[in-house]
This record gives C-alpha cells, structure tokens and sequence, in this order.
C-alpha cells in the first residue's frame, strides 16, 4: 500500500513505522517534517490551510491523526473539523480515491455514562466541545464519503499513555495524586497498540465499519489504577479525597467490536502497559 499520515506526531509516527516495518510506502505530512524518522517520506504540511502537498495517486489508505494547538475550541475546529475538510478536498483536487480513511476520534464523544457501558451502538451525547467537534469531523467524514469507493472509520480511542506520556506516574511521584472518594472509571490504550489498532484498521481484508472504540480491555477505576502505580514505584499510596471532576466523563468503553475484527492488544490492560512504561521501553516520537 501507499499510506498517506496526515498528521504525523507521536502516535502517527509509530503508526507510520510500523506501516513501512510491513513494506508499504508511507508519506508524513507534518509541519516539520525534518523531524520525521527515515522511513516516513516527510512533507511540510499545515492541515488547517487548504495548501496542501500533492497527494500520491495510488495512495490506499489515508490515517487523520491530528492535535489540536491549544484545549480550546477554536483550536479543537481548526485541527479536526477543518483539518478533515481540508485532507478530503485534497483528495478531490488530486482525482485520488482512497480504500479507506482513518479517522483518529476520540471516546470523549460519549460524554458522561455514570459509570455505564459504552460501545459502538450507544448514542453519542458531548458532555463538553471537545466531544462535540469530534463528532462534527467525524459526521463531516462520513456525509463527504459517502456514495464513493472510500469507507470512512472512526477510531475513537480514550487517553493514551506510553512512552513520555506519564501523567498518572507523574503524579504519584510527586504526591499531588488523589483517589476519588467514588468510584470513577476510566479507558485507556498504550501508544502502542492505538497506533497497532490504526495499521490493522487500514489493512484489515474486510471492510471497517465507519466506527470503533479504541480502549484497552479493561476500564478501570482510577484508584485502582493509582494504588497500582504507587506499589510497582515503591512510593506511599496516595489519600483518598476530592479529586476533582472527571477527566473524560465516568464511563466503561467495550472493545469488543475491535476484537472481533482480529485484533489483539499488546497491553491487554493498564497492569501490563504501565510496566512497560515503567521499565523505560520505547521512545516518544518528537
């Protein structure tokens, strides 16, 4: 395959090396492609302007995995909203019609579900702009694609961890850690196996459907997740009390319908990632 990444930062990076580890050609459109390894062919890109580097004719399969500047809402729209209007109209201008696109979304379109389950079937209800503009771009994605030989997916994935990315440790480290009085759930997936989750999505033989939750196998509550931490440190178990209101609503994503679609994680849950974040492996892709 030809893989265009539009959007190439960590985990678009690791998406992309592990696309050329396979033997396809990989093009990085970043704003600083210098800073791309070898194996991803870097173009200077701004997904926010619609001046966009000429798209590869016989690209297969496009990966949308961009970041917003700033957690506001402008910044939000201008990175997915206009970022995918901008990619698709490439698309258009160049005559290239892609296999699939891969829309990197995030389970934050969910909102709240009072510590219920989610999946793929449960209506999606924003509790805040950053789940309403997702789900904008991925409504965008799907309204452009739709009556052409392209199929649009969603992948939408709750907080990432992984190398450099070490917020939770961070925090029992420094003792500003807190375990809510209640029980609060939480859905996570290593850097790794998103990225793994994206090069399975493009190259999967059956056709996606247009959405999948990207989370480890396990939501787990946050306290559990930091009295695990401050045992495989070594640090004192952080106190219980007002931790604040909850990052991404309280919620329990299912990630059955990855599964079934012949995935397998590496870091199957929180205990087996964050000891690998522990350990030192793997890098963080500037």
């Amino acid at each position: 395959m030809t893989v265009l990444l539009a959007g190439c930062g960590d985990l678009g990076t690791e998406a992309g090396l592990r696309f050329a580890a396979l033997g396809h050609r990989v093009v990085g459109w970043r704003r600083s492609p210098a800073k791309l390894p070898a194996a991803i062919e870097g173009a200077a890109a701004d997904l926010g302007s619609k001046d966009l580097p000429p798209v590869p004719a016989d690209t297969t399969a496009v990966v949308i995995a961009v970041a917003a500047d700033s957690p506001a809402e402008e910044a939000y729209r201008a990175a997915y909203v206009r970022g995918v209007e901008n990619v698709l109209d490439a698309l258009e201008r160049d005559q290239v019609s892609p296999e699939r696109i891969i829309f990197v979304s995030s389970t934050a379109v969910y909102g709240d579900a009072g510590g219920g389950w989610v999946d793929e079937s449960t209506a999606a209800e924003p509790g805040g702009f950053s789940g309403r503009v997702l789900l904008e771009a991925e409504g965008l994605l799907q309204a452009r694609l739709s009556g052409t030989r392209t199929a649009g997916v969603s992948l939408r994935l709750g907080g990432i961890y992984g190398p450099g990315r070490t917020r939770l440790i961070d925090q029992v480290k420094t003792g500003s850690a807190v375990i809510p009085e209640d029980v609060r759930y939480t859905n996570r997936i290593h850097r790794d196996d998103a990225a793994a989750a994206i090069v399975h999505l493009a190259g999967m033989a059956a056709v996606p459907g247009p959405v999948y939750i990207g989370v480890d196998n396990e939501p787990a509550d946050l306290g559990a997740v930091l009295r695990f931490l401050a045992a495989e440190l070594g640090f004192p178990e952080p106190k219980v009390g007002d931790a604040g209101p909850a990052r991404g609503g309280n919620k329990r994503c299912r990630n059955d319908l990855l599964r079934s679609a012949g995935f397998s994680f590496t870091f199957p849950t929180f205990r087996e990632g964050y000891r690998d974040v522990i350990a030192g492996n793997g890098v963080r892709h500037p």
